[in-house]
């Protein structure tokens, strides 16, 4: 038997006999939103093993806003991005004394910054070469081993590690406090002098060309539903996506439509509270389609190059558009043969997938 079995056998059976009572736990987040929205099903099991334990997470600033509202999540830390910054972090750690430390990234600064705190259990898949550094280092699944989803790809660590007897159901992710949220978002957008109803476009996508449906396509979609509706349209996403949103804006006001540009605007926290207070949301496969979509905000996605199935919103209420030619999903950051998947996808689909959920 290979060193990574025998760890992770010997926490599973210390925690099937009620050997370990962990008291102190660190998670570390995920890095990215939509990671952290789909891992949310996994810190909340956690919670549920550990009713008693206090569970601090270590997260990166950008997605902290999320965490904040957890009710499984007692304390926040902000992960820090230098390695001066992280030899300081694993002192404080280390001051913390953890009972154990569970890594739902993959990456080996995350093991290196835990083993540097000493924290005596350290859970994570063996991915990136860091499995000496971990107590119970995981194999990962392979294809097929379990659901497709990658909400399951977080609970499956725990499951291997011991920690879950066994996965639980597909169900839908809501965000704990998704109905204060919307109040007041909607304060917000009242303050603003914005109607109600309002529908909420996201039309760029982080670190990916060839996810962006085109945004001309945002435009004419968002102002047939507004006409529909009688609805507002607000604009959504980062700093770096202002000039994208500005060109949308702009055209949704040719077209005779009332727009607020919000992209760059907001802070994590108050994404979420406007984003729940829309009436639809329309987007690419990004981190505000998961936040909006586990809002329980009527969601539609447009899907090309990305597996429409692993990262799938998992909201109650949504639905994906996508063609399906055969070379999707590839992952691929740019298109090198004409972007069929996305280009394919009109408008008119989009609206009618719309209108289908807020029925």
């Amino acid at each position: 038997m290979n060193e990574e079995a025998t760890s992770s056998r010997g926490l599973r059976s210390r925690l099937y006999t009620g050997e370990v009572a962990w008291e102190n736990i660190l998670i570390r987040a995920t890095n990215w939103l939509g990671d952290v929205v789909m891992s949310l099903p996994a810190l909340r099991a956690i919670r549920r093993e550990f009713p008693k334990a206090r569970i601090t997470v270590l997260a990166r600033p950008w997605v902290a806003g999320l965490l904040r509202r957890e009710p499984a999540c007692d304390e926040l830390i902000a992960a820090p991005t230098t390695w001066a910054g992280r030899l300081r972090l694993a002192r404080a750690l280390r001051a913390r004394r953890f009972d154990a430390a569970i890594l739902l990234p993959n990456s080996f600064e995350s093991a290196l910054v835990v083993w540097m705190a000493g924290i005596p259990e350290r859970i994570g898949y063996n991915r990136d070469g860091r499995g000496a550094l971990l107590t119970a280092a995981i194999p990962r699944p392979a294809p097929g081993e379990i659901p497709r989803h990658e909400s399951f790809y977080y609970l499956e660590l725990l499951r291997r590690a011991g920690i879950l007897k066994e996965l639980p159901a597909c169900a839908p992710i809501v965000l704990d406090g998704a109905a204060e949220a919307r109040r007041i978002g909607r304060e917000r957008f009242q303050a603003m002098g914005f109607p109600e109803p309002v529908i909420g476009v996201s039309p760029g996508a982080e670190n990916s060309r060839a996810k962006q449906w085109p945004p001309e396509r945002f435009a004419e979609t968002a102002t047939a539903l507004a006409r529909k509706l009688g609805a507002g349209i607000a604009l959504f996403g980062s700093p770096k996506e202002r000039a994208l949103a500005r060109g949308v804006a702009e055209q949704i006001r040719r077209n005779g439509c009332r727009v607020l540009n919000l992209a760059g605007e907001t802070t994590l926290e108050e994404f979420v509270e406007m984003a729940a207070a829309c009436r639809v949301f329309l987007t690419n496969d990004s981190g505000a389609m998961h936040v909006a979509s586990a809002a329980g905000v009527p969601t539609v996605a447009v899907f090309g190059p990305t597996d429409w199935i692993a990262t799938a919103p998992a909201g109650p209420v949504t639905a994906i558009v996508r063609e399906p030619v055969e070379c999707s999903p590839c992952m691929l950051r740019d298109c090198p043969i004409g972007h069929r998947c996305m280009l394919a996808v009109s408008p008119e689909r989009v609206a009618e997938a719309a209108l289908e959920l807020v029925k």
